[in-house]
């Protein structure tokens, strides 16, 4: 029921709906309608509209439901717009929002939260693409050196950022540490600027990106792909032909 005057109790159903999935598990009808306080048919025939809004989704096996790609998309752009968020993208360094740790990995790594620095980091390059030189230069006056081959001139790393942008992908080869390397490859929001980027780190040996592993590559811009699809980007936007 709606708790205030002049709310819609219509949306307030929707909404307690959308909030059985809070803990992340799959649901039946009749877990969805235990939770938001609703009979089994209101249930279903919410979740039927929901599902047709791909708010949620239904497995055609289990016929459970899940949470859907539509709200994806506006959580990208309600992250985007909040100010904590805005915060953590600004300055000269990148912000790991999450990590998995693969069962191959030598050791563990807590890379959420940290930071590190954008122009040594496959990652970082993906982010810079989404600035112009100038603005580069704005943002990173001196580039630090990490290792002997860390980027550490402004055009080598223009020339780089260019080589990135064509081939759809960027690697860090022992620029940020010794004997670690990655590829990398950027998110875009449903309006097609940069918000993230992915990668895949570990060793050098086990990579195998100073030859170059153009298979890891192509798995990474498909990751990366598909989330920005999920963020609602639906590829480069061209102009209206006029006649």
């Amino acid at each position: 029921m709606a708790t205030d005057q002049g709310t819609n109790q219509s949306v307030e159903k929707a909404a307690s709906v959308l909030g059985a999935f809070l803990d992340g598990r799959a649901l039946r009808v009749s877990d969805v309608a235990k939770h938001a306080g609703l009979g089994q048919s209101t249930a279903s025939r919410l979740l039927a509209t929901l599902e047709s809004l791909q708010f949620v989704e239904r497995d055609a096996v289990s016929t459970l439901y899940r949470l859907g790609p539509a709200l994806l998309t506006l959580a990208g752009v309600a992250i985007n717009q909040h100010p904590v968020h805005r915060e953590a993208r600004q300055g000269s360094s990148l912000f790991y929002l999450c990590n998995f740790e693969g069962r191959l990995a030598p050791k563990s790594f807590t890379l959420m939260g940290q930071r590190n620095p954008l122009h040594a980091t496959g990652i970082g390059k993906c982010l810079l693409l989404a600035l112009d030189p100038a603005q580069r230069r704005e943002l990173i006056p001196d580039l630090h050196g990490y290792t002997p081959r860390t980027i550490c001139d402004h055009d080598d790393l223009d020339a780089a950022l260019a080589e990135v942008a064509h081939r759809g992908y960027a690697t860090e080869v022992e620029e940020l540490a010794l004997g670690r390397s990655c590829v990398a490859a950027p998110i875009l929001d449903q309006s097609g600027r940069i918000v993230a980027a992915l990668s895949i780190s570990g060793p050098l040996s086990a990579l195998g990106l100073a030859d170059g592993d153009p298979e890891l590559a192509s798995t990474v811009i498909e990751v990366a792909d598909s989330i920005s699809v999920g963020l609602g980007y639906l590829g480069p936007r061209h102009a209206p032909v006029q006649y």
